[in-house]
């Protein structure tokens, strides 16, 4: 079965597609106390922010990540973390001309795979290594 969820203790799911209303991420198991605001997660996305050079989408996406549960005061709960940042740029009808040809780096075959049906808006999907956002740490 498919699964948007990784790891045992420390939990992230991930839920959302690049042109649907919003993308966001569970995270669970994350211990009370630790500081955790959306000044610090909107600073790491402004880094990769679509539209600012040549190598990016052209979407003049500004992700602004909100966080509505399992902080307060800017320290963790030890509830879980919801964090949710909403696509105000998307349009999937730019993609009607090519609904049926699968797209190279675009993950429309691992999609396929994965989930059993072929959505041709998937640009970067459910597919963790492909969000809009970056959920995970850069190596």
């Amino acid at each position: 079965m498919a699964s948007n969820s990784f790891g045992n203790i420390f939990k992230i799911t991930t839920w959302g597609e690049s042109h649907g209303k919003a993308i966001g991420v569970v995270i669970d198991g994350c211990p009370a106390g630790l500081s955790l605001n959306e000044a610090d997660i909107n600073q790491e996305l402004a880094l990769r922010q679509p539209g600012t050079n040549p190598y990016t989408s052209p979407r003049s996406e500004k992700d602004q990540a909100q966080i509505f549960s399992g902080v307060f005061e800017g320290k963790t709960t030890g509830a879980p973390i919801s964090i949710l940042i909403y696509n105000h740029d998307a349009d999937s009808s730019k993609y009607e001309p090519i609904k049926d040809l699968m797209r190279p780096g675009h993950a429309n075959f691992t999609y396929l795979e994965k989930y059993g049906i072929f959505d041709y808006r998937v640009e970067e999907g459910l597919l963790p290594e492909k969000q809009p956002a970056e959920w995970q740490q850069e190596p």
